[in-house]
């Protein structure tokens, strides 16, 4: 298991391995691009890769994430031989802070195998998680997503997009769903609540995060918020930092391969 950071605008060069490997992040998001198709994930939410397949791991802000390497014979009975994406739940979580805080010692007594093999029971309960953020392959597209995750509140809607990018509105909504699955409406809704963690994490006050990601008011900020994950901003954000607050601060490790 490794600990590690990586720059904003920065991406690992495309590779595979010869093990499974999970990756999620801490803190920030991460973008990961493989032969399956882009995604982002927020914090808490993790994706599989299997053995062999080529994928890019980065970040368009920056972002502080773990990963899991699983023997080949091991992962084969764990989450799949397809790329999946799924919450890190706090159990999931404290177990990985734990393996990260003994990583190396001796396992006289057989803790650090306990540990492990608990983790292993955790990957095998995994299910597919529907709310990653899907991110297009499209250059044209990619553009127009990655403007809007700099800026969550630009106003543009998507006549004024198609007019940009060159395009009629009707051909930017057929491509944008062929390339991600959904709507550029749901996926905006989407991306929000995605920078809202990112921007709640780093500390920013509810009110100023509903005004950077555009929304009219905190109100309808708190409502959309608590209809995607459940609980309001301030009790999602207390919980995470709870967890947060337990994880030991180990030096981050930036490599030419994650």
């Amino acid at each position: 298991m490794r600990a590690q950071f990586i720059p904003a605008r920065r991406f690992f060069p495309e590779h595979s391995h010869q093990w499974h490997q999970m990756v999620y992040a801490i803190s920030g998001a991460l973008t990961v691009i493989s032969e399956g198709g882009s995604i982002v994930i927020s914090p808490e939410q993790a994706v599989w890769l299997p053995t062999g397949l080529r994928h890019r791991v980065g970040s368009l802000l920056g972002s502080e994430f773990r990963s899991l390497w699983i023997a080949d014979e091991t992962g084969s009975t764990l989450a799949g031989a397809s790329p999946m994406v799924f919450a890190v739940s706090p159990l999931l979580r404290a177990l990985i802070v734990e393996a990260t805080a003994i990583a190396g010692e001796p396992d006289d007594d057989g803790y650090v195998g306990r540990i492990t093999q608990l983790i292993l029971d955790q990957l095998r309960r995994a299910q597919p998680l529907p709310t990653a953020l899907p991110w297009p392959c499209d250059d044209t597209l990619a553009q127009l997503c990655e403007t809007l995750h700099a800026d969550p509140a630009d106003p543009r809607g998507p006549d004024e997009w198609a007019q940009c990018l060159g395009m009629s509105a009707r051909t930017l909504a057929w491509r944008f769903v062929a390339e991600t699955g959904m709507s550029l409406r749901s996926w905006r809704r989407r991306l929000r609540l995605f920078r809202a963690i990112e921007l709640l994490g780093g500390g920013m006050d509810v009110t100023r995060t509903a005004l950077e990601l555009g929304y009219s008011s905190t109100s309808a900020f708190i409502y959309a918020f608590r209809l995607e994950l459940g609980s309001s901003p301030q009790v999602f954000m207390r919980g995470r930092s709870d967890r947060v607050a337990s994880d030991p601060v180990k030096p981050s490790q930036q490599d030419s391969d994650e």
